[in-house]
């Protein structure tokens, strides 16, 4: 009698089973923190970003790096203040997800403290005219979601997380207060124009570097920066209103405030590189109401005009690179 041995699974297979209990461990956590109250989610934030800050040699570089070219007149420990204070600040983003897409929408409503310059919005609709709303990775942008789908008819774009088992999870916590999700392709910005075209809501993300082809450069704190150049195109084809919106973290986990700040006159240009520079000028702006609360872990800086213009042989010092 011949012993058949079970063939091994495949790294394939043991990848997706690997990827499944990771999905279901991120969910379970998201699930046990959407109750809590905010102040202990602050609070194991400030625990979680010591340990990121001491094992994470990536986030730490990065942010580094990036308050660096932000801020190049600080001092060595106002450097390393910031570092440790932008860690924390994305910790509390991380851990607030649930609260954002699981918790009671009562409970993330009556947290909500203060809302500045509703009426940018308002006035807009008055005018029978759409909002763009750009919300850069600053406070907590998933709040900001709820908020806008709560009280107007809000389209954003969505693309599927790489865990795409937490798919389902991510979309109805961004969908369940009315939002409309597209996708990042035409599509999905043919459906931006039809609402805006009915006077209606939509976010764009001003700070995700897109890929080549869909960009200009334009200073981003004094260093050129490859920004998207979708903005123009939606407003030249709807007299769209164009705002910056944030949901800032009040101190001490005592909930939120919502801001809305009138766009830089630029944005409205036909030139897309103008156009870009005051979509950077926007980011700017939000990020001066708390420079801590920017997601300065994201690499902004990383395709440079010299790479766009690179010859064969050339070879360039990125920023990020560790020296």
């Amino acid at each position: 009698m011949v012993n058949r041995v079970s063939p091994k699974p495949s790294r394939k297979k043991s990848a997706r089973k690997s990827q499944r209990l990771q999905a279901q461990g991120v969910n379970w956590l998201w699930r046990l923190l959407s109750g809590r109250r905010l102040k202990t989610l602050w609070w194991l934030a400030g625990l979680s970003s010591r340990v990121l800050y001491a094992i994470s040699r990536r986030e730490r570089h990065v942010t580094r790096r990036n308050v660096e070219v932000a801020y190049p007149e600080d001092s060595a420990e106002r450097r390393r203040e910031r570092v440790r204070e932008s860690l924390r600040h994305s910790a509390a983003t991380m851990l607030e997800l649930g609260f954002a897409w699981i918790g009671a929408p009562e409970k993330i409503e009556a947290s909500i403290v203060n809302v500045h310059g509703r009426e940018l919005l308002d006035d807009a609709r008055a005018e029978n005219r759409g909002v763009i709303v750009l919300a850069p990775h600053f406070g907590n942008w998933e709040v900001l979601n709820f908020w806008l789908s709560s009280h107007f008819p809000f389209t954003a774009m969505y693309e599927p997380p790489k865990m795409i088992e937490l798919d389902p999870i991510i979309r109805h916590g961004r969908e369940r207060m009315g939002a409309e999700l597209v996708p990042t392709n035409p599509r999905g910005v043919a459906a931006l124009l039809k609402a805006l075209k009915r006077a209606e809501a939509v976010g764009i993300l001003p700070d995700q570097e897109p890929g080549w082809g869909s960009g200009a450069f334009a200073d981003f704190f004094g260093r050129p920066a490859y920004t998207a150049t979708l903005l123009p195109k939606l407003v030249a084809r709807t007299q769209a209103r164009v705002v910056t919106g944030v949901a800032r973290r009040v101190p001490d986990g005592k909930g939120f405030e919502i801001h809305f700040l009138a766009a830089d006159e630029r944005v409205y240009d036909t030139d897309e590189a103008i156009s870009a520079a005051g979509v950077n000028a926007c980011v700017e702006s939000a990020v001066a109401l708390d420079p801590a609360q920017y997601q300065w872990e994201y690499k902004r800086w990383k395709k440079t005009p010299e790479e766009q213009q690179k010859t064969p042989g050339y070879r360039e010092r990125r920023l990020y690179t560790r020296r």
